[in-house]
């Protein structure tokens, strides 16, 4: 690869080390402008905390469900900055760091590339972070798999938390994937009108996958808005790996305690469902409204 390549590639060896220098010295979010993101998170959606006692002091990787557009982000980070002092990094898509304007934004708010020399980088320097094992897959899943994880055979976060002997913080969070019904299912737009308009203007082609396009949203009384859905996020028990650190997982450790993550995130999503529908009567008339 060229130099005119590798400076166009997000996943170069010379891009990925400019990255983690960029990471590193980054001030992360907060200030006014996350102040005012908390203030609006907790007006609109109203969101209730539980069991963020079980958080440790430690560094942890913190991994949880994915929501639709994966707007769970935008409710999360400021919480844990403000109502528990954890502000994470998230792990995002490499797709979003092919745009240097974008990079920088993102950069801006705490969000880092989800690349494993740049998890090892912010490990070693103990940092908080964050990541949804389902990626973009679970980010535009069907309504029929609202709140259910669906992490293929993704294992990497487990060893690279091992690695570093860190502790996995598993949670749940409800409310986000509810932003927005679904007017169309994405793998159903290709057999749309709008699916045979999109072939058309060149949008999709016959190598589209239609497990990854998204839904046709509808928010807040059909309009764009998202819904203002209250949200509740709760935290699992910690999964302490520090007797891993240094080591090599076999197969079957990897998916032991995978499955240890996915069943504490699991149990949270069950409670988090049934506190809501006891706080249900809670709701104000005008944010039931809002959310028919």
């Amino acid at each position: 690869m060229s130099k005119s390549d590798s400076d166009n590639d997000p996943l170069s060896e010379e891009r990925i080390q400019e990255h983690i220098e960029a990471a590193l010295s980054a001030e992360g979010f907060g200030g006014r402008e996350l102040d005012i993101w908390h203030l609006a998170v907790k007006k609109l959606f109203n969101p209730m905390l539980l069991h963020s006692d079980r958080v440790p002091e430690q560094p942890c990787l913190f991994v949880g469900n994915h929501s639709l557009f994966a707007l769970d982000g935008f409710v999360i980070s400021p919480l844990l900055a403000r109502e528990i002092q954890r502000p994470v990094r998230p792990l995002a898509d490499r797709f979003l760091w092919g745009n240097d304007k974008v990079a920088k934004a993102l950069l801006k708010r705490g969000i880092v590339m989800g690349h494993p020399a740049v998890c090892d980088a912010l490990m070693e320097h103990g940092e908080d972070l964050i990541v949804f094992p389902g990626g973009a897959h679970e980010a535009v899943k069907p309504a029929s798999a609202m709140y259910e994880l669906q992490w293929k055979e993704r294992y990497g976060f487990v060893r690279l938390a091992a690695k570093h002997g860190y502790t996995i913080m598993p949670f749940g969070i409800v409310g986000p994937d509810e932003f927005y019904d679904h007017w169309i299912e994405g793998d159903e737009i290709p057999d749309s009108r709008l699916g045979q308009l999109l072939q058309k203007l060149g949008v999709i082609n016959e190598d589209t996958r239609p497990d990854m396009l998204p839904p046709i949203p509808r928010g807040s009384l059909g309009t764009m808005l998202p819904r203002p859905q209250r949200c509740f996020m709760g935290f699992g028990q910690p999964i302490d790996l520090s007797a891993y650190a240094g080591k090599k997982l076999t197969k079957k450790q990897q998916q032991k305690i995978r499955a240890e993550v996915a069943n504490e995130i699991e149990t949270q999503l069950a409670e988090l469902l049934r506190v809501r529908e006891q706080n249900r009567r809670s709701d104000g008339l005008l944010r039931r409204l809002l959310t028919i």
